[in-house]
């Protein structure tokens, strides 16, 4: 069985990922308005996968989503083979989840956590088991993506690691090991540019649309900066930002103040229609 925590977009993409693949999935949150929007995301995301993976599951979708059973009691990822934690990006927030999660899961469970930012080693000290302990960054949307970024911490052992990417590799996802270090590589690199790419537009360089024509026609880039941000969500941009301002000191992720503007505006990207770019009503 496999748990997973937190039921918004990556939670509930972790999760049909893993239920896609097989797996029975307990799918945690505690809030109840939560759990059931997660089932609207569940739907869709089926859908889509349907629409657009190549080859599609022939598995009916209901099939699917009957592996997943949802709960809000931590006490039923008890016997988990390893939990997906999928908490919004805050160390206070992931240290209340984790330090629940050690304290009633089985000391053989595995603590993955789909962090954005937080190093390992910050994560793997809120429990009693840091050699179980590690980053799975799956990328949005999860159930499309096929790589997954593999955080090692200073103490995640061999066999964690081994196991996680078997685990993976069941989801016919690929996965890429990094060692720990605060946004990893991933976010490391890219929050820099979504920021100063908004700062571009916050100065009235270029317009949005512009500033990602530039890397999609100039760089050959699948998308440029600022349409990558809204499909990850501003609001987690923003979250990943402060984190990485925290935990380097490093000037250069201070959030720009167009991007705060947005999300204080509900502006969150894709997932709400409008971000930097409109998509249309959600």
């Amino acid at each position: 069985m496999i748990g997973v925590v937190g039921a918004g977009t990556m939670g509930v993409g972790v999760a049909q990922s893993f239920a896609t693949a097989g797996h029975h999935v307990v799918l945690l949150d505690p809030s109840v308005e939560a759990a059931a929007a997660g089932r609207r995301l569940l739907r869709n995301g089926l859908r889509a996968a349907r629409l657009l993976r190549k080859p599609a599951s022939p598995e009916p979708m209901d099939d699917i989503a009957a592996r997943i059973d949802w709960t809000h009691e931590v006490n039923r990822l008890a016997q988990a083979e390893c939990v997906v934690e999928c908490g919004p990006e805050s160390i206070a927030v992931k240290k209340e989840i984790l330090t629940g999660l050690d304290g009633a899961c089985a000391a053989r469970t595995v603590l993955a956590s789909c962090t954005s930012a937080i190093p390992v080693s910050t994560l793997a000290g809120f429990t009693g088991r840091p050699d179980r302990v590690l980053a799975t960054h799956f990328m949005n949307p999860a159930p499309l993506k096929d790589a997954v970024e593999v955080v090692r911490g200073p103490q995640t052992s061999a066999e964690t690691l081994e196991t996680v990417q078997e685990l993976l590799r069941g989801l016919g996802k690929r996965p890429h090991v990094v060692n720990d270090g605060p946004g990893f590589v991933s976010n490391r690199v890219l929050m820099p540019m979504v920021n100063d790419a908004a700062e571009r537009v916050q100065s009235g360089t270029a317009d949005a649309e512009t500033v990602d024509l530039i890397f999609t026609d100039c760089f050959g880039h699948a998308m440029g900066p600022l349409r990558t941000a809204d499909l990850i969500g501003l609001d987690t941009v923003l979250d990943t930002l402060v984190v990485l301002r925290e935990t380097t000191g490093d000037s250069r992720y201070e959030p720009c103040e167009l991007l705060r503007e947005l999300v204080e505006a509900g502006h969150h990207g894709r997932k709400s229609g409008r971000g930097f770019h409109s998509y249309g009503a959600r």
